[in-house]
Formats: C-alpha cells, sequence, structure tokens
C-alpha cells in the first residue's frame, strides 16, 4: 500500500533508539523526511545515518524534552534543517518498571508527569499551531496499554501513560475540522533493547533458558501477559504508526490504539 507520504516531513521524539528509531525508519522508507530527536548526540546521529544510508532523508535534533530550552532547541534544529513539521510522533518518555507504591515518591511522580506528558505538550504547543494554519497534520502519541490497564508495580508511570492517551482525544477535539488529527498508540510488551536485556537476565535466573528464543514464550505464558503468546517487534507499532501518519488515516481522529497483543484483555 502505497501511504502517500512523499513531500511529508515528520519529527519523531525518543528516537535514538527503540521504537522510536524503528517508527522513524519506517517513516523514512515511505518516502517522508524524517528529523530524528534524541538527546545523545551519538546515538542520535546514528540512526539519522543509518536511515540515509537506507536512501531516506533524515536530519538531527538533540535537546531535553522535560525542560522549555531543550523543547527549543529542538523547534530551532527542525526550522534550520528543512521545511516545517507535517507530523509529530511523541514518542520520548521514560519509566521505571522496578518502582512500586512504597518505592515512589512525590517528587517521581511530578518528575514523570513532567518527562512523558509535559514534554509532548511542549512539542504539540511548539509544532501544532503550523500544521493547523497549513490544514494538515498528524500528531500521534506513543502511549502505552499500562494507561488503560495499570498493574500494582510503576503506578507514576501508569499515571502518565493514561494521561497521555487522555490528551491525545482532548487534542483531537481541539483540532476538529482543521485537517489535522490526533490519535495514540497504546504499546505493549515489545523487543527493545532494554526489555530483551532484563528479560533474558530474568529468564536465565529462573532457569528458562540461554537465550532470547528460548527465554520468551516461557516469560510470556509464565506471566499469561498476552494472547500472542510472544512480544511484539518494533516493527510492528512502526507500521501502525505510519498508517495513522498518512493521508490514508485521515477518518481517525481522537483514537487510542493498542498494539498488545492482546495484553490489555488480562
Amino acid at each position: 500500500m502505497d501511504l502517500r507520504l512523499e513531500g511529508r516531513r515528520a519529527l519523531v521524539t525518543g528516537a535514538s533508539s527503540g521504537l522510536g528509531a524503528e517508527i522513524a525508519r519506517v517513516l523514512a522508507a515511505e518516502g517522508a523526511s524524517v528529523v530524528v530527536h534524541g538527546r545523545d548526540g551519538a546515538r542520535t546521529a546514528a540512526v539519522a545515518a543509518s536511515i540515509a544510508g537506507g536512501g531516506g532523508d533524515a536530519a538531527v535534533a538533540l535537546g531535553d524534552l522535560a525542560t522549555q530550552d531543550g523543547a527549543d532547541a529542538v523547534r530551532d534544529a527542525v526550522a534550520a534543517s528543512g521545511p516545517p513539521v507535517d507530523i509529530l510522533v511523541n514518542n520520548a518518555g521514560s519509566y521505571d518498571t522496578t518502582l512500586t507504591w512504597e518505592t515512589t515518591p512525590p517528587g517521581t511522580w511530578a518528575e514523570s508527569y513532567n518527562v512523558n506528558v509535559i514534554g509532548a505538550v511542549r512539542m504539540i504547543r511548539r509544532f501544532v499551531p503550523g500544521m493547523r494554519e497549513r490544514g494538515w497534520g498528524r500528531v500521534i502519541q506513543i502511549g502505552s496499554v499500562v494507561g488503560a490497564q495499570p498493574p500494582a508495580g510503576y503506578p507514576h508511570y501508569c499515571a502518565a501513560s493514561a494521561a497521555r492517551n487522555n490528551l491525545a482525544v482532548s487534542l483531537a477535539h481541539e483540532l476538529r475540522g482543521s485537517g489535522v488529527t490526533s490519535n495514540a498508540v497504546a504499546a505493549g510488551g515489545f523487543r527493545t533493547p532494554p526489555v530483551t536485556t532484563l528479560l533474558v537476565e530474568t529468564g536465565r535466573q529462573l532457569g528458562w533458558g540461554e537465550t532470547l528464543e528460548e527465554i520468551e514464550p516461557r516469560a510470556v505464558a509464565a506471566s499469561g501477559s498476552n494472547d500472542v503468546g510472544r512480544l511484539g517487534h518494533p516493527r510492528e507499532c512502526a507500521d501502525l504508526v505510519a498508517f495513522l501518519a498518512s493521508p490514508r488515516a485521515a477518518y481517525i481522529t481522537g483514537a487510542v490504539l493498542p498494539v498488545d497483543g492482546g495484553q490489555r484483555l488480562h
């Protein structure tokens, strides 16, 4: 399917690794010009270079979205490197799944909200008004299934994820009739580098095997975390994002779409 993304420009935040990097690569492969955002210069440049090496068009924008100055730096880098952004993918965020209600102080809740929610709002405020003026745009939040189905652990991140999904719906109402859509992807259980590392370390300790291929099905079965029996591959999330970013998704707005192998059903 031709997603008709040629001539469009996308900013993907938190794209120096994991889901963000894969989303940037897929958007570029579909013909969009991509701005790869990150905080680590070397890692962010490496993703942009891999896109350029594959024939895509990629620029770099560095900045800490948890601060106003960092958000301004990203805005300025985007403006200096090419045309305005048509597609904003708010993927940047952070979480710590080891924290519990007892070990998560109020300051950590505030920090999580700032990084995962207000950081996205900073990008929306800097780039969505231009989309609205031009009469076309796509805004996509990469959230988590725990925003709707929170476990007992890491409550600060679950609450921030719920807010991130909620803001996507509110923004859709705000942009009614403008030609700009707003949606969220509620991701769950993907084979990103930190998840893979944690899974293998835990699986070896529990005697489930030595390799990811041995450990993954046993871990998913033991946790009963989804109905597919494996973790998702980043490409499976990136393909949905690319569709939502395209003109073909013009009738989808205000949606929170789960990509979780059925995790939300448990």
